[in-house]
């Protein structure tokens, strides 16, 4: 998505002959159907005017390519100011401008992280260089135009109001600053900047360029396990943006400073897609890296299992049992056996261990336990399970009862969904999960479709299969006869007949080869990620009289997820209703955001899919009927 695409002369025009920060927040509305508030509206009217200072140079050619407010691929971020053109050989080029108010800041000792005064008070932010260094490695990673197009990328900072002063341009930051320079305050530092950008830029391009970095193909995200191999030899292929270097950086500090006597706990909330298993990993790679003894820690084993196959070949499966393990591993170990535990998903967190669930006290007392300083990533709104039992507030109760302090940290990078927050938003309200202002989904950054039949859904999902990156899942509302024979269909809807996730396949269906033939659940895919996924919604949710409704006595009696909801109900009715409602709501919200670039739906009740349907604008509600007509034919 790209808010404002013009030549120089018209930005010019624009800054000049009107209040440009209209301009923008008029295109900005067209484009989203959002407002802005007041801080990143002033932001446009002061930055913006200063750009205008530097572009005032006869030598920067006057259709030079402007883009302001350029979404970046498999995020929700956005770069503030580009422009584009060519040199005199005609090599395309970009130079990335990353703008700030700033007009002090502190050091702080961690890696690309000053303290500054940002949104109405100080804290700890990413140094710009890095950040503008960071916008430009995602778009040498995932966009076409760049990587094979030929377009070359310079990205700096433009600090306006900053003047020089030792801090901002340390030379602690020279790694970064040399990725990314660093223009300040005042005339010769703007005469720098237009220098800088006059040495790219010698050839206007009229927007060719900038269109086609714009328009570009987005190559599918690598995904982590692939990636994975690379990660534990510390040359991650992920890099940390935003909030995610910050965390990271903090994280660290606290895993160094925490000791027996003086351990540390640090949650770390975060939504579907916002990087939490990626940020893990990461510690979990540097900390060992330094020394320190600790752990990956998931309840759930898919992730685990799909880690382990990929790195077969490359770590012996004793080492990766060292660094990775399941949740319920510690409740005899000594106190601060470990330096550090990473612990992901840590929503599923269950009260007992064992595979009848009746060893230990508390997973999470003793994970808080077994270690100095222990990392829980947290979503509560993945809590999919009536056994599931991790909380903040569970946390902050145990880590209080052992003396250690507490820090909480809160994600925001959003990269699965295609970055899109409006599609989680509008999720959640349609889910009568909780209420949204996004009660129509508009967004064209992520694919979504409703189909008529599970067949065209299925065929759907199979033609995005080209790189074993598209699954169909469901609720647990069909008994796994396959399991027994192998022969049997489990899940039959009219025509439909399928099997569950095949047996042998275990953990590892959602990379299996000839897994898009199955249809996996929440079991074998929560902690993971597809490019598209394709979700079959049972009769375990409905819509009556204009409200979702759930059931649990229509899940399969094996499934564990509702384990123990018939005897809750005996003793609290109105608890265990609550709690299923819940536990059903937030697993279909979960199969809905597995997939990065699309998801595609059917529901077995008609008046559902209508609803469905009917929550889409009116572009999406247009290729969503046009599509199931056609895979319907197919």
């Amino acid at each position: 998505m790209l808010i404002y695409a013009e030549t120089k002369a018209q930005f010019l025009s624009d800054n000049n002959d009107q209040d440009i920060e209209e301009v923008i927040l008029e295109r900005f509305k067209a484009a989203t159907g959002r407002k802005v508030g007041p801080s990143e509206f002033n932001s446009w009217r002061t930055s913006l005017g200063y750009m205008a200072k530097v572009l005032s140079d006869p030598g920067i050619p006057s259709d030079t390519g402007v883009a302001i407010e350029l979404h970046i691929p498999q995020t929700s971020k956005r770069i503030d100011f580009i422009l584009t053109g060519r040199d005199t050989q005609g090599q395309k080029h970009v130079v990335l401008v990353e703008l700030k108010q700033w007009q002090k800041a502190e050091a702080t000792g961690k890696d690309a992280i000053v303290n500054t005064f940002v949104g109405g008070g100080h804290r700890e932010v990413v140094h710009p260089s890095y950040q503008a260094w960071s916008y430009t490695t995602l778009l040498e990673g995932f966009n076409e135009a760049v990587y094979q197009g030929g377009i070359q990328v310079h990205p700096c900072a433009y600090l306006h109001n900053y003047d020089r002063d030792g801090v901002i341009d340390n030379s602690c930051y020279d790694g970064y600053l040399s990725k990314a320079p660093l223009f300040l305050k005042g005339s010769e530092e703007r005469a720098q900047l237009r220098a800088f950008i006059k040495e790219y830029i010698q050839v206007g391009d009229n927007k060719e360029v900038l269109l086609e970095l714009a328009n570009s193909p987005i190559r599918p995200s690598k995904a982590l396990a692939d990636s994975l191999k690379k990660l534990l030899k510390a040359q991650p292929e992920f890099v940390l943006i935003d909030d995610q270097k910050e965390i990271y950086e903090a994280v660290l500090a606290s895993a160094r400073a925490a000791s027996a006597e003086q351990p540390r706990v640090v949650i770390i909330e975060g939504g579907p897609g916002t990087g939490k298993t990626v940020l893990a990993l990461h510690l979990l790679v540097q900390l060992t890296a330094e020394g320190f003894n600790g752990k990956y820690v998931s309840k759930n084993a898919a992730p685990r299992k799909v880690y382990e196959t990929k790195l077969v070949g490359s770590m012996t499966r004793s080492r990766f049992s060292n660094l990775f393990s399941g949740s319920g591993s510690f409740m005899d170990d000594e106190p601060n056996t470990y330096d550090m535990l990473v612990v992901d998903e840590a929503h599923r967190l269950n009260e007992k261990s064992g595979l009848y669930g009746n060893l230990g006290e508390n997973q999470i007392k003793e994970l808080i336990g077994a270690a100095k300083c222990s990392v829980f990533f947290i979503d509560e709104d993945q809590r999919v399970t009536l056994s599931d039992i991790g909380s903040k507030q569970a946390i902050r109760d145990f880590a209080a009862a052992k003396g250690a302090t507490v820090e909480e940290y809160a994600l925001a990078s959003q990269f699965r969904c295609s970055g899109s927050d409006g599609y989680l938003a509008w999720l959640d309200n349609t889910l009568e999960i909780r209420p949204t202002a996004n009660r129509l989904l508009t967004t064209e950054e992520y694919e979504f479709q409703v189909f008529d039949s599970p067949e065209a859904l299925h065929t759907a999902i199979e033609a995005k299969n080209t790189q074993n990156r598209a699954r169909v899942v469901a609720g647990y509302c069909w008994p796994w006869r396959s399991k027994k024979n192998k022969d049997a269909y489990d899940i039959e809807i009219g025509g439909y007949q399928r099997q569950w996730n095949l047996d042998q396949d275990g953990s590892l269906w959602i990379i299996a080869e000839k897994s898009v033939e199955q249809v996996g659940c929440i079991h074998t895919c929560q902690g993971l990620e597809v490019d598209y996924i394709g979700v079959i919604i049972g009769p375990d949710l409905i819509l009556r009289d204009g409200e979702v409704m759930t059931s649990a006595e229509h899940r399969d009696r094996h499934d564990k997820s509702i384990k123990g909801y018939k005897k809750l109900k005996k003793e609290d009715p109105e608890f265990a209703l609550k709690e299923a409602d819940l536990i059903i709501k937030n697993t279909y919200r979960t199969l809905m955001t597995r997939g990065m670039k699309g998801c595609y739906l059917y529901c077995t009740d008609p008046e559902t899919n209508a609803y469905f349907r009917s929550r889409l604008g009116k572009a999406a509600a247009t290729e969503t009927s046009d599509s199931s007509s056609i895979a319907s034919s197919v």
